[in-house]
């Protein structure tokens, strides 16, 4: 039986994975900031196979109270095998152009508080000599562009921290999956003026996230055809990107 704990719970991808590793009879420690859909998470899984669900509500932005929670997981899970990091916010660009306090905390909770979060882990795991730290950052961080650099930035800082973890931890048993989504339907993208060719569904990439972290994979495109798109993009000679409008 899989012991998982998943942060940013609530999110659509976040609850796409779990269904799915409740449908396998995972236990599952939940922590999301939303107390009211976090217990609806909670009940969902259960009748799913879940061999047990836990909740815990906790802003990730306040970092403080991170030990506390991991404390809390221990002593439900005793032995964490998976932890599947979610959490994040998709920032308003232009807002975040006119705002320096709002682009700033974006970038806390995109990659401040991820990056606290990834730091306590690290340590439990390299304790423990096992388990999977699984981070979903972004083909945005892949290149910074124009329309959505502050929330690329962020992404960008996540991906470099998990390259330097999956060095650091490979020696103590631990493996990290850096999770770089390209567009996935999700209430937070379904607004935007998104190319719906290009666009899954929250349930196909979980599909894929399931298996990549069963597959213990270093870096994980969700679909793989991004590896691909991401490859031509940070390929262009600078002189050509900057006159793109990407």
């Amino acid at each position: 039986m899989k012991r998982i704990l998943i942060v940013g719970a609530t999110s659509a991808i976040a609850t796409a994975c779990a269904r799915l590793w409740a449908a396998e009879g995972a236990e599952l420690f939940l922590v999301a900031r939303n107390a009211e859909r976090l217990a609806e998470t909670v009940a969902d899984l259960t009748p799913r196979g879940a061999a047990a669900v836990h909740g815990f509500e906790l802003d990730v932005n306040d970092v403080h109270r991170h030990a506390d929670m991991l404390e809390a997981c221990a002593a439900a899970l005793q032995q964490i095998d998976i932890v599947l990091i979610a959490h994040g916010t998709l920032p308003d660009q232009a807002a975040c152009e006119a705002d320096t306090e709002l682009m700033l905390a974006e970038f806390a909770t995109n990659a401040g508080a991820t990056l606290a979060l990834l730091n306590r882990l690290a340590a439990r795991l390299e304790m423990q000599r096992c388990g999977t730290l699984a981070v979903i950052s972004s083909v945005a961080g892949d290149r910074g562009r124009a329309s959505n650099y502050v929330y690329g930035s962020a992404k960008a800082a996540v991906t470099a921290c998990c390259e330097g973890l999956r060095a650091r931890l490979f020696r103590h048993g631990v493996h990290v999956v850096t999770i770089k989504p390209g567009f996935v339907d999700t209430p937070m993208t379904r607004d935007l003026p998104l190319p719906r060719p290009l666009v899954i569904s929250a349930e196909q990439a979980a599909a894929r996230i399931v298996a990549g972290i069963a597959r213990r994979r270093a870096v994980l495109y969700v679909p793989a055809f991004w590896a691909a798109i991401m490859f031509v993009i940070r390929s262009l000679p600078q002189p050509i990107f900057k006159r793109l409008r990407l």
